[in-house]
């Protein structure tokens, strides 16, 4: 009996003096947060989606009390978000802009052919690394839908082989981009109308040789936008968004019908 009753003082005494030692530890090595950062976090959207340029929500929190970052620096909370973190920081700014993924490709059954058929992993990575396309454009979507996979917002669907953006749904969170292997996917202020809908580089025999709604690098988009948004680089049309006033003249006069205008 004496000895479970020392064996009991002896564990007890041992269970204090490493309880008083974490203590001890955890005082001297504590790191102070700023409880501003909390405060911030807790007002992001805490999808982590890398958006912002940041590893995630609490490294935006972070760079945003240390001023590296601004408060309106979280694209997928816009201006709500943004004028939440202003308060708490006392400070102001402008939200950034709204942007949302544009699929910069109208390959679908019905505008091209089909070049292979691929029974592998249905992902676009993989009939990348395998070297197939299934459709004839090199540089057209895969239509396998990593990209949709990756939507946290489901925001995106693959409708007769390629894919499409439900630009109401989106958050902009740039997952998307970055899982298309042909980079397709870029993302657009959400105020934009007019888009090039193609990404092939190649001349304009051989773009229509496997897709009727490439573009062939006419430059007639060119000589009707007055603003000068729309470059050719090559047999590819480019629009700088930037300058772009969406009057939708390209469009009107695209023979290929590459340009839209929603």
């Amino acid at each position: 009996m004496t000895a479970i009753v020392i064996a009991t003082l002896v564990l007890a005494i041992v269970g204090l003096i490493v309880g008083l030692a974490l203590v001890y530890i955890g005082n001297k090595f504590r790191v102070e947060v700023d409880p501003r950062e909390t405060a911030v976090r807790e007002v992001l959207p805490g999808n982590n989606c890398g958006a912002c340029g940041y590893a995630g929500c609490d490294a935006v929190a972070a760079a945003i009390v240390s001023g590296e970052a601004s408060p309106a620096a979280c694209p997928v909370g816009g201006a709500p978000v943004a004028a939440k973190i202003n308060e708490i920081m006392g400070t102001s700014a402008e939200a950034a802009a709204r942007k949302v993924a544009f699929v910069r490709c109208n390959g679908n059954c019905d505008n091209t052919k089909k070049r292979n058929n691929y029974y592998g992993i249905q992902d676009c990575r993989a009939a990348a690394l395998a070297g197939l396309q299934t459709w004839g454009c090199d540089y057209g979507c895969h239509g396998y839908g990593s990209c949709a996979e990756v939507c946290p917002q489901n925001a995106i669907r693959v409708s007769e082989g390629v894919a499409v953006v439900d630009k109401e749904a989106c958050v902009g969170c740039g997952l998307c981009t970055k899982a298309c292997p042909n980079h397709l996917i870029e993302l657009v202020p959400y105020e934009q109308k007019t888009f090039v809908r193609c990404m092939n580089p190649d001349k304009g025999k051989d773009v229509k040789a496997v897709c009727s709604v490439g573009c062939i690098g006419c430059r007639l988009c060119t000589k009707q936008c007055e603003a000068g948004a729309i470059t050719v680089d090559g047999s590819l049309a480019h629009i700088d968004y930037s300058l772009c006033t969406n009057c939708g003249k390209c469009a009107e006069k695209c023979p290929q019908k590459s340009i839209i205008h929603n």
